[in-house]
């Protein structure tokens, strides 16, 4: 049940650039590190390229990617290549002005410190187990 909160600064996006990145997403969740993509949520967020800098200087195009996941469910390698492939998949529909200096980060989180439904991903283990 990850949630990926993507941050894009730049030109608008139009709907099929959102979708597509919602879309590839969640299929990297499921296929690389292995979440259900039905419980994958995804929220892209956009802002003026002036709110955004690096090395104090605007550019034309900025991301930043912040996936939530439970702590001890991936190891570093399925992590690496998540995030390889997101900025990858960032480069694609964003183009080249997509600044380098793209992060992508993985939060692992205490299965019994975030959940959904009003349960924690810990009690849902219990109730599963």
């Amino acid at each position: 049940m990850p949630f990926i909160n993507v941050k894009v600064a730049g030109p608008k996006l139009d709907a099929t650039q959102v979708s597509t990145i919602q879309t590839g997403i969640t299929s990297l969740m499921a296929d690389v590190l292995k979440k259900k993509a039905e419980l994958t949520a995804v929220f892209v967020e956009e802002s003026d390229s002036a709110h955004w800098t690096v090395g104090a200087r605007t550019g034309p195009r900025f991301a930043h990617v912040d996936a939530i996941v439970t702590d001890g469910t991936n190891t570093s390698e399925e992590k690496a290549a998540f995030i390889a492939q997101t900025h990858a998949l960032l480069r694609k529909i964003l183009g080249v002005d997509l600044h380098d200096v793209t992060y992508v980060v993985i939060h692992d989180v205490p299965k019994d410190s975030w959940g959904y439904g009003g349960l924690t991903q810990a009690e849902r283990a219990r109730r599963t187990a």
